[in-house]
């Protein structure tokens, strides 16, 4: 046979395959010619969610071996890592209030105008906030009621801790609007905690920085040596330029040794230092620049990674 005939052949007798009949979604979601539910046989069906039925519960139990392990290396009471061998290290930073509401758009600046209730209203509500476990005991974990008032001969007992009395920071208190209605501002500054940090001071009046204020170089030797355990605080004009005016420091110039170290103890909370701007420049931008003074605290300036300082810019119109 030629080869032409066998191709005419094997042309005749192919058939093409059939177009599939069209159905219904009622007969998708059941058939019942083949009883498919939704193109699965309900042997599929069971096979499918048997499948995954042992892929979930196997998952969920890595999880939860995963969770338990790590759990089980947590301590609630301290970090398993401290100081040195941590991600904080031994250096804090230091950090102030009110700030502005969203940071990432507005910045460090304070600005307002003093004469506008609602612009001092808002600055106030701010601090009022941050301020309100200090003023309440009662949104403290037991009610504050193991806070006692401390001073540098205090012994405190076991599960002590020495409370912050933000009613003696006169004229930074809230009955007197922290002042901004005066064109006064109050800052609130503190270090940021680390667990069982404890500062090294410089009370010793013969060993100061050279470049530490004359100013806190004078308060420092006006005191008693047992009242020179202090972290100390200095605010400056960022520049020559920048004349912040008088400074006034309430309650004390510094963090006192009694609230060293941190324990995570119940009701604890960080001691602080208000800054009272007495007469800044009104309508003029002021770059600030606080510091924390102490051997074992780092300080770095700048913008991008400042250390053991806080900048912002105050602008009163």
């Amino acid at each position: 046979m030629s080869k032409e005939k066998k191709m005419s052949r094997v042309m005749t007798t192919y058939e093409f395959p059939s177009k599939p009949e069209k159905k219904t979604f009622g007969q998708f979601v059941f058939d019942k010619d083949t009883g498919y539910i939704c193109g699965r046989s309900t042997k599929n069906w069971g096979q499918l969610m048997l499948f995954y039925l042992a892929f979930y519960v196997v998952l969920a139990a890595l999880f939860t071996i995963c969770m338990q392990t790590l759990l089980a290396t947590m301590n609630h009471q301290f970090p398993k890592w401290q100081l040195d061998a941590s991600l904080i290290g031994t250096s804090p930073g230091l950090a102030y209030r009110p700030m502005p509401d969203d940071p990432d758009i507005s910045g460090t600046v304070i600005e307002y105008r003093a004469a506008n209730k609602s612009d001092v209203k808002q600055w106030v509500n701010r601090l009022d906030n941050f301020l309100a476990p200090y003023r309440d005991h009662e949104l403290l974990p037991g009610g504050g009621k193991n806070q006692v008032p401390c001073d540098f001969d205090t012994k405190l007992n076991p599960g002590q801790v020495c409370e912050v009395d933000v009613k003696q920071f006169t004229p930074c208190t809230s009955e007197q609007g922290y002042s901004y209605n005066k064109s006064a501002p109050c800052i609130f500054v503190k270090l940021n905690k680390i667990y069982g940090w404890l500062p090294e001071f410089y009370d010793d009046v013969d060993d100061l920085p050279e470049d530490m204020p004359t100013d806190l170089v004078d308060h420092i030797k006006s005191l008693k040596p047992k009242d020179r355990q202090q972290v100390w605080v200095s605010c400056k004009g960022l520049s020559d330029s920048d004349d912040i005016g008088p400074v006034e420091y309430s309650n004390s110039r510094g963090f006192p040794s009694f609230y060293y170290p941190y324990t995570n103890q119940q009701g604890y909370l960080s001691p602080l230092v208000a800054v009272h701007f007495a007469r800044p420049p009104v309508k003029t931008a002021i770059n600030v620049e606080c510091r924390a003074w102490a051997k074992n605290v780092m300080y770095r300036g700048g913008h991008r990674d400042r250390r053991g300082s806080i900048h912002f810019v105050l602008l009163i119109e």
